[in-house]
């Protein structure tokens, strides 16, 4: 591959010089500017394009690289792709990819297209893994495992094994280890292509292979996987079935999905986005997605206004009261997001070790007084300096800090502990729930000491 193919960059005109060339049905200069370009690449240039230009851009390459391609594609675009071709023409494309990704892509068709796909796949044995693997939820093992690996028997020589290779390896795209089993096709270990290739011809596979593997049953969630991949450094981790059967295999680019995907879910219900949404989604899938904690917002903001209308008559009394408002609300805000997301990143890297829930309150309360005793002590010199020994206010001010940093932290911590333990996704406690029970707790707080120190 050429410098100028690895320092690709989609542009306006590049973009305009293949449609152009769609228009003009000029196959050689598409297939000439696309020679070496990723297909990842492909994708995002196609992902501009309409589905009947993207259709001749692909008809142009060939199918393993269109494949590729398909693959790439988010899955409302590739999805819509697929809608414009025959069950044929998907037949073609789905045959050069693995079982996995083939499966991704078929499960977006209706059903009868599904039906007509797998029936015009020539290769007998890739339709029976398909169908295979279409039994499985996508959110477990069994969803995300492959079918194309390579299995070496324990009693067969290294002569066989190698022969094996060769067979099996021309549909396995990414070759890490020789899996090995016993008749029955239970699992027993694995061994590496070094082993192989540098052990006699005579040698037994039973004498070289390794006991010491990792496997994930076919049920296990998504999440529990990418966990075992991440803990123990795993680039590939066989699929067992309850018998111990070995059925598939996982492999790191499909986890990188799954952590990836975990990322932004986590993000967006810490931001306050209660759906997966994009931003070149519709406006009304945009706007459904981020109104209901908006609401919430809504009603608390409604609640501390109250808050502060009750005590109405101590604000008038001592209008000084208001300017500090914003402080306790922003303080409480901030300890309440550092705490729950300490929180959230500790489950997030689960430890057989974990720290009970008492242990873990205890403890970020401690680091809570001791920030909240900083800060209390800054902020009693600035109202101090700002308004000075005024009817007790930098007091009031000091203690109130401490007192919202303490609940603060307290909510923080316990809110997406409390949530794991009923199965709620912690990252829910990271966002406008926190911010917004802080500041309601925050002003009723702060107005409260006022009003039993200052009134």
């Amino acid at each position: 591959m050429s410098a100028e193919h690895l320092a690709f960059e989609l542009s306006k005109e590049f973009l305009e010089s293949i449609v152009q060339a769609v228009e003009r049905k000029d196959a050689a200069f598409i297939a000439s500017s696309l020679e070496g370009v990723d297909p990842a690449d492909i994708s995002l240039l196609l992902d501009e394009a309409d589905s009947e230009q993207a259709k001749y851009v692909l008809e142009v390459l060939n199918n393993e690289i269109s494949a590729d391609v398909i693959e790439e594609f988010e899955e409302d675009t590739r999805k819509e792709f697929l809608n414009e071709l025959s069950s044929e023409e998907i037949a073609q494309y789905i045959e050069e990819m693995e079982s996995d990704d083939a499966v991704d892509a078929i499960n977006d068709l209706p059903v009868r297209t599904r039906e007509e796909v797998i029936a015009a796949i020539k290769d007998e044995e890739s339709a029976a893994h398909i169908q295979e693997l279409m039994r499985y939820d996508e959110d477990c093992a069994g969803g995300l495992m492959a079918k194309e690996m390579v299995v070496a028997n324990v009693n067969w020589n290294i002569q066989q094994t190698i022969e094996e290779i060769r067979r099996q390896g021309e549909n396995v795209e990414k070759l890490y280890s020789i899996y090995v089993v016993d008749d029955n096709e239970k699992l027993l270990g694995k061994v590496s292509v070094k082993k192989i290739i540098l052990a006699n011809a005579k040698t037994q596979i039973k004498d070289i292979y390794d006991e010491d593997i990792k496997s994930v049953e076919t049920y296990l969630d998504e999440d529990e996987v990418a966990d075992i991949m991440q803990k123990y450094d795993l680039v590939a981790v066989p699929v067992i079935n309850l018998q111990g059967k070995l059925v598939g295999r996982i492999t790191i680019d499909d986890i990188v999905d799954v952590i990836t995907e975990q990322a932004e879910e986590d993000m967006q219900l810490m931001s306050g986005i209660s759906n997966d949404v994009e931003e070149d989604d519709s406006i009304w899938a945009i706007s459904k997605a981020r109104l209901p904690w908006l609401l919430v917002g809504l009603i608390g903001g409604t609640f501390g206004a109250w808050a502060i209308g009750f005590f109405e008559g101590d604000l008038e009394k001592n209008a000084a009261l208001a300017f500090f408002i914003p402080l306790v609300m922003a303080t409480g805000g901030n300890v309440g997001i550092q705490s729950s997301t300490l929180v959230v990143q500790s489950l997030a890297n689960k430890s057989a070790f974990e720290e009970s829930f008492g242990r873990r309150v205890g403890k970020m309360l401690l680091v809570a007084l001791l920030t909240g005793v900083v800060l209390a002590a800054i902020s009693f010199g600035i109202v101090l300096w700002w308004k000075g020994g005024e009817e007790g206010l930098p007091s009031v001010v000091a203690i109130s800090l401490i007192c919202v940093v303490m609940l603060s932290s307290f909510m923080g911590t316990a809110t997406p502990l409390i949530l794991d333990k009923f199965g709620i996704n912690p990252a829910l406690a990271s966002g406008p729930f926190i911010t917004t029970t802080n500041d309601i707790l925050g002003i009723i707080v702060y107005l409260a000491i006022a009003n039993l120190l200052l009134l």
